[in-house]
């Protein structure tokens, strides 16, 4: 592999020579780094007349409003108008190239098709030779392995589990769907009725279950459509779902309470969704809506949403490598409605931890399979409470890691003597891919990138230090994606503008105005 070696400009330099020592990378970084990203959309005349079509359409409804509104139609002149625009747009679209153009294309489509020649050849040996090429989960990485040893990670995951009853080659389909069927003709539309009124290290395995065209999937979505709203309620004290929520909580808290033996623990639930019974994972759904004292939710009577919860969480079939199981025990990932069950019984078990941490003085919260904590206890203390949690209930197994540092979401954060310091955590497996500038999205998409990530750099990186070394990071990411300096300046400018910030960054005031952002609604 090639080691390239660069010295990055000064800050003193300008803008010309900053892109033109990133440009000097192009020939060997930038080709090794991108010929391994994911492909982007090229342009496609198809794409184009569909778009030019639409937009013309919306453009005469535009003008027919504007004419009504004054009431007086626009009769055929408007139609001509629209007629002669389309024929300029189709003769503006098919100008003809230069002939460096085209040969340059002609390359490309040479280079591609060669590149569809190796990609077909490693899959006809990879095929002849057994292995598998798989997405990694959470990420753009793709795993190379032997057909043998997913299938005897299969086999073991669902032996540790539990979890899966094999079927043999009996396909449960038939049955599935006349139950389902028998199941939706019981039900009658509402009548009306007067009343009185009298007073949720080995490359594990993380299985998902593609249900898109499942017998129960749109019963699933509409119930978790339903039911995802009140826990959000019902948990919003000790749940965070973005950095942003996290650091907020953390810096209020540390600015009273944080001191060199302040501790940071994260902890995993072991294999959440499979591990939750079924009966009592729908029966802590029930527990949710007691718990907000709902008779009905949007109409519905707590037994029927109960039955139908029921009826989805027993009837999780699937096929894998020839056989046909039945999940009987937790739920299926990618099943809508098993997110909100795993969270509703992990509120349920958590309440007397999150008890517990709030009166000793420390922070918990939850996001979906992993807990977070930061508090002043021992480390003996805090394994010994680990132990005493692990048997509150004999089907949720907590993997803690406590340190003085510690990760969770995206955010880094770290006790250094008693102070708190933050900034935004990439996994191992990060790739610096975004949307390259060369494809045909919208302009204001690409923008939004460099924008985004800015932001979130001076909202996450606590000295001015590291908020200079996650925007040298995000600076060569986005030019080795095509990203013109120009862009990135403006964007840049524009971040510090939204927050009215009249002055650049500097190591005297940048605690100041990180404050305001973070205070900021926006």
């Amino acid at each position: 592999m090639t080691v390239v070696h660069a010295y990055a400009p000064t800050s003193a330099c300008s803008d010309e020579e900053i892109e033109a020592f990133y440009n000097t990378l192009e020939d060997a970084l930038e080709h090794q780094l991108l010929k391994l990203g994911p492909k982007f959309i090229f342009n496609d005349p198809k794409t184009a007349a569909r778009r030019r079509i639409i937009e013309l359409a919306t453009l005469k409804r535009k003008i027919e409003k504007c004419f009504l509104r004054k009431k007086v139609s626009p009769g055929r002149p408007l139609q001509l108008f629209i007629d002669e625009l389309d024929v300029l747009l189709q003769t503006l679209h098919n100008v003809p190239t230069i002939d460096r153009n085209i040969n340059k294309d002609k390359l490309v489509g040479i280079e591609m098709n060669q590149n569809k020649s190796v990609i077909e050849l490693i899959f006809s040996q990879a095929s002849q030779s057994q292995i598998s090429n798989v997405r990694s989960d959470k990420s753009k990485v793709f795993h190379l392995g032997k057909v043998e040893d997913y299938r005897k990670k299969s086999k073991e995951y669902m032996k540790k589990t539990l979890a899966y009853k094999c079927l043999g080659k009996e396909d449960p389909l038939s049955e599935l769907i006349q139950r389902t069927n028998k199941y939706l003709l019981d039900l009658r539309l509402a009548k009306w009725i007067t009343q009185k009124q009298s007073h949720k290290p080995g490359t594990p395995l993380r299985p998902i279950i593609s249900g898109l065209k499942h017998p129960t999937i749109k019963i699933s979505k509409f119930l978790d459509d339903l039911l995802r709203p009140l826990f959000d309620k019902m948990a919003h004290d000790t749940t965070v779902t973005s950095g942003l929520e996290l650091i907020k909580k953390l810096q209020e808290w540390s600015r009273l309470n944080m001191n060199e033996n302040t501790i940071f623990c994260t902890i995993n639930v072991i294999d959440l969704y499979t591990m939750i019974p079924q009966v009592e994972g729908v029966l802590s759904l029930k527990n949710m809506l007691d718990y907000l004292k709902l008779k009905k939710a949007s109409g519905l009577k707590i037994e029927t949403i109960i039955r139908l919860s029921r009826f989805v969480m027993q009837n999780n079939y699937f096929s894998y490598d020839g056989q046909f199981y039945h999940q009987i025990r937790g739920g299926a990932m990618r099943l809508p409605l098993t997110l909100t069950m795993a969270n509703c019984y992990m509120f349920f078990f958590e309440r007397q931890i999150a008890k517990q941490i709030k009166n000793s003085g420390g922070l918990y919260f939850r996001y979906i399979d992993d807990l977070f904590i930061i508090i002043n206890w021992p480390v003996r203390h805090l394994l010994k409470q680990i132990d005493i949690w692990n048997k509150f209930d004999e089907n949720i197994k907590l993997k803690a890691n406590i340190a003085s540092f510690t990760n969770f979401l995206d955010l880094y954060m770290e006790n250094r003597d008693g102070i708190l310091f933050t900034t935004v955590y990439q996994k191992p497996s990060y790739e610096p891919y975004y949307l390259p500038f060369s494809s045909i999205h919208p302009l204001h998409m690409k923008k939004n990138i460099p924008f985004t990530m800015l932001l979130r750099a001076i909202r996450y990186c606590s000295t001015f230090q590291t908020y200079l070394d996650e925007c040298d990071k995000l600076r060569v990411a986005l030019l080795l994606n095509k990203y013109p300096n120009k862009i990135l300046e403006q964007q840049f400018n524009n971040v510090l503008k939204k927050f009215n910030i009249d002055q650049p960054l500097t190591v005297t005031n940048y605690d100041k105005y990180r404050q305001n952002v973070l205070d900021s609604p926006f």
